[in-house]
């Protein structure tokens, strides 16, 4: 399985973020690239317990069968997968801002560990092993990337 927390993983999410530009358009969805930056952040920092937000209600139902779809192999997410509302991104970001961020949260994330991951539940999937949120994090950050053509 890829993960966030596999260095060959890091350098290749790090290489494809380096390609990203102002001008990149998305393929799907609607948010731009600079608040898809920011909203890629913000999973990074549920994955470390800097941000936290409650369970959402449907996650509490569907989550548990979801996640153990979404993370049981190495298939990417699929294009307009729903995301917890709290971190869609709308107002208008800097690129180069949101970038610098994004690859800090993903050095931090890398340097601390998996078995450093919060313990606090994800919004929709619930409780998440460190290698779980590992895993989530490369499919996370694979899927948005793909949204941008890098």
């Amino acid at each position: 399985m890829k993960t966030l927390f596999q260095p060959e993983r890091v350098s290749e999410i790090k290489a494809r973020l380096a390609k990203l530009q102002p001008t990149s358009e998305r393929q799907w969805g609607k948010m731009n690239a600079p608040q898809m930056l920011a909203h890629t952040s913000m999973g990074v920092q549920m994955a470390t317990g800097e941000l936290k937000l409650p369970r959402v209600m449907i996650g509490r139902v569907l989550g548990p069968v979801i996640k153990s779809l979404a993370l049981k192999d190495d298939e990417p997410m699929r294009k307009n997968s729903p995301t917890v509302p709290a971190i869609v991104v709308s107002d208008e970001r800097d690129l180069e801002v949101e970038r610098a961020k994004l690859l800090k949260l993903i050095d931090q994330l890398v340097a601390a560990g998996s078995n450093k991951c919060t313990t606090h539940p994800h919004s929709f999937f619930g409780k998440l092993t460190g290698e779980q949120w590992g895993i989530l994090m490369y499919k996370h950050l694979d899927h948005h990337l793909r949204q941008f053509g890098v």
